[in-house]
């Protein structure tokens, strides 16, 4: 197995060009990620995963944001419309847990029969009455004890189905009061206050991978999580995660600088991996050159992830989803 490019990328369209090809094979990404720029057809979807794949060495993984409610790449007739997970949780009252256990066995199983293999939840950030509306309903509740639970229920219900779950924000993005996709978050609480946001990336810390948090915690360091060697130290010593840390999207505006400086500097931070969702190929190019290969650590992350993979657990997914109903 060749050395990865430590990179996640997106692509432009429905099918891959010819350009896109011959860039993936040569840089040999360690993953992708789709947007529903990139959904259409089942078979469609199917044959663009096996474009992906035959392009790299390796199974990669096919990432997707298939989080239900307004962050949901897949939508009907090729996939159950959901609640925002705050709402579901909210609904199913005492059985949240394994309300949304069920929810993510059933996208397990839809996204598996499509060639996606990942899906980026559980998000277990913990809310606030003002944490940001763009993260706030996609949250699982206020309470840490609830949302480890949930959280790890999230997780199983995925591992069942054969896709990896992905947990973000790492370490908390439950208080960012901006929207990180177009602002810098900024918290000033003290990190003695922040256990209950550090919390429940503890409890999943045995997690295959996790997302960084374009987000400052001023007690901490004054450089957002992703680009913050003491951040991404924290997460490793104090949460104690031990997985692939990949970022968040590097293109979002929390970030400064050019795309190709921000990625260089959250591999230097040891992020073990990129996501870049957006932009043009050019732009793919510019960030592959600026962070080459994986690191020898973030390597050997990427191979136990793809050794960890399942084979789905067999299910009844329309028992699963008269269960489901009822709460």
């Amino acid at each position: 197995m060749s050395r990865f490019c430590a990179a996640i990328f997106g692509c432009d369209g429905l099918r891959l060009t010819a350009e896109e090809k011959v860039f993936f094979r040569d840089v040999q990404p360690f993953g992708f990620i789709l947007f529903a720029r990139n959904i259409d057809t089942a078979d469609q979807v199917r044959a663009l995963c096996d474009d992906l794949r035959a392009c790299v060495d390796h199974h990669a993984p096919i990432l997707i944001d298939q989080e239900g409610g307004r962050v949901q790449r897949i939508r009907a007739p090729l996939a159950t419309e959901w609640l925002p997970p705050l709402e579901e949780v909210q609904k199913a009252g005492p059985n949240a847990a394994r309300a949304m256990y069920l929810r993510y066995r059933i996208i397990a199983h839809e996204l598996m029969a499509l060639g996606i293999d990942a899906d980026c939840a559980p998000m277990v950030d913990v809310a606030r009455s003002n944490t940001h509306p763009f993260l706030r309903n996609r949250c699982y509740g206020e309470d840490p004890k609830q949302i480890i639970e949930i959280g790890r229920a999230v997780a199983e219900g995925l591992r069942d189905g054969g896709v990896f779950p992905v947990i973000k924000h790492m370490p908390g993005h439950g208080l960012a009061v901006v929207d990180s996709h177009k602002d810098l978050p900024r918290v000033s609480v003290p990190k003695a206050q922040l256990e209950g946001d550090f919390a429940p990336f503890k409890a999943l810390n045995d997690l295959p991978m996790g997302m960084t948090a374009h987000i400052v915690f001023e007690d901490m360091d004054d450089a957002p999580a992703t680009t913050s060697p003491k951040m991404m130290q924290f997460m490793r010593d104090e949460i104690g995660f031990g997985g692939l840390i990949m970022t968040d999207d590097i293109d979002m505006q929390a970030l400064s600088g050019t795309v190709e400086e921000r990625a260089a500097a959250a591999i230097a931070a040891g992020c073990d991996a990129v996501l870049h969702c957006n932009g043009t190929l050019a732009d793919r190019q510019a960030v592959a050159a600026a962070i080459g290969e994986m690191s020898e650590a973030g390597q050997r992350r990427a191979e136990a992830v793809l050794a960890a993979r399942r084979q789905p657990m067999p299910v009844d997914i329309e028992a699963l989803a008269e269960e489901l109903k009822a709460f």
